[in-house]
């Protein structure tokens, strides 16, 4: 989070932050860090485990259901990113699922690290500016390729659609360089 500013004539607004930090399921630490170092919150974030995406899929179906909402199959309730969790789905959720996230509050400065194919969301408080970057770990390929693969059936229209980690090409390039490296040191390797 690079930047978080509040509109003019909303400088008092600590209550209303608070109240969306306290709503928002966050710990003691955090509602803490907020009243006692005045640090600006720009962002609050539920993330969840990706072991639990299809859980949550399934929730978000039967709520849509619910609500006389249709549910195309080439559409997905977690990648339309149609949904926001607010207290009560996630209470629900828990409760009818057993699923539960990790709420964290992203102050000014502060970085938020999502796992691959960690069902996520974002609630920003004012004028807020972040920096996202997308990457591969080794320890996420198999996981980041599913994803790829899952974004395959979306609707062409999808915003989603588009297989943007790049994974075959990453996983190509990854083999590459480590065949080059290999043939540069083969004599050094050959030696007893």
């Amino acid at each position: 989070m690079v930047y978080v500013g509040i509109p003019k004539g909303q400088a008092d607004q600590e209550e209303e932050v608070l109240k969306t930090i306290q709503d928002g399921d966050s710990d003691e630490l955090t509602i803490k860090r907020f009243t006692e170092s005045r640090e600006k919150p720009g962002a609050l974030w539920h993330i969840y485990a990706a072991k639990d995406t299809e859980k949550i899929r399934e929730f978000l179906k039967k709520v849509a259901e619910e609500q006389g909402q249709e549910n195309p199959v080439d559409h997905d309730p977690i990648h339309d990113q149609s949904w926001y969790l607010d207290r009560p789905l996630r209470k629900r959720l828990h409760q009818e699922y057993g699923v539960q996230g990790w709420a964290i509050v992203q102050f000014l400065g502060d970085v938020v690290f999502i796992p691959a194919g960690a069902p996520h969301q974002a609630r920003t408080r004012d004028i807020c500016i972040k920096v996202a970057e997308d990457f591969v770990s080794p320890e996420h390929v198999k996981h980041c390729f599913w994803l790829t693969q899952e974004f395959r059936y979306l609707s062409h229209t999808h915003t989603n659609h588009e297989d943007k980690l790049q994974v075959k090409n990453v996983i190509y390039h990854a083999v590459k360089d480590a065949v080059g490296i290999l043939r540069a040191n083969e004599s050094s390797l050959s030696r007893p």
